[in-house]
């Protein structure tokens, strides 16, 4: 038994070693990790299941709800928006320069379905990225490393170009070479080539469409909406509000990922749910067959 006044010292003295050994594993554990890197895992603890564990993230189809996309003979369709009824939206988000952690964080910890068309020049940080969208803290932070983090967290990673050209100043050789050239650096760094082409500024042409199918590229998507700083909907419809089976159009921009939180509550809170890009294209480019 430890009695008197040496023993309480001693108690003292032990339990402040006790509380700092407590304080120094505490902030050990919260030390965040860079993004492309992957924190080691903590002993005894249970692995996250992976996205195809766990299943597509996101409103997938009923059975009949989605309607014919019109056919574009043999060149691959140019799609808007998908035909449906479903009070349901889909997300997208171009280039790859701001490179936040923290929208990685939130599409994976809340399984937000969302579809990232890249660009190389913008995730290699090559040149600087247009400043009307502010300052960035995160441009080429991760690189390639960072789109695999995305790929991790079940975000589809398509084709957005090598340089992102106006492709109607370019003849058939030229844009084949900005999308096949695309699809072989993501199949490269990524592990799963692209099947979708987001043309850049959302121009194209008939050599576009051939260039597409050429690479092996399914669809061009383009969009009904953009968001803008701040989480806000610029609608291209007169009535400007959302419709069942829109496309939005994000970018790799400064302050994503308080940008990106301000959207998702707003699309919910109007009484849309978040869709799955993939499986509603599965099943209307299928009825198109």
């Amino acid at each position: 038994m430890i009695t008197g006044r040496s023993g309480g010292a001693r108690l003292a003295r032990a339990g402040a070693g006790i509380t700092a050994v407590a304080l120094l594993a505490a902030c050990t554990a919260g030390q965040a990790t860079a993004p492309g890197t992957a924190s080691a895992p903590t002993a005894g603890a249970r692995p996250q299941p992976s996205p195809e564990e766990l299943g597509p993230p996101g409103a997938t189809p009923r059975p009949g709800e989605v309607g014919r996309i019109p056919s574009s003979g043999s060149l691959p369709p140019v799609i808007s928006s998908i035909p449906t009824r479903r009070k349901v939206v889909f997300l997208t988000i171009d280039d790859g320069w701001e490179q936040d952690p923290g929208f990685v964080r939130q599409v994976r910890d809340q399984r937000i379905p969302i579809t990232a068309f890249v660009m190389r020049d913008a995730v290699e940080a090559i040149g600087a990225p247009d400043p009307a969208g502010g300052q960035g803290r995160f441009v080429g932070r991760g690189k390639w490393g960072y789109v695999r983090l995305l790929r991790d967290a079940g975000v589809p990673i398509e084709n957005h170009t090598l340089t992102h050209p106006n492709l109607r100043t370019l003849g058939y050789d030229a844009q084949k070479a900005e999308l096949c050239g695309s699809s072989r650096l993501i199949g490269k760094e990524v592990g799963v080539r692209p099947t979708l082409f987001r043309p850049p500024f959302g121009t194209y042409n008939t050599d576009t469409q051939r260039a597409a199918k050429a690479c092996g590229l399914q669809a061009l998507l383009l969009w009904t909406a953009t968001v803008q700083p701040g989480g806000k909907i610029a609608y291209q419809v007169p009535d400007k509000r959302l419709r069942p089976g829109d496309i939005l159009l994000l970018h790799f921009r400064p302050n994503l990922a308080r940008d990106f939180r301000i959207l998702v509550s707003k699309i919910k809170r109007r009484g849309f749910e978040l869709g799955n890009l993939d499986a509603y294209l599965k099943a209307a480019l299928r009825r198109a067959k």
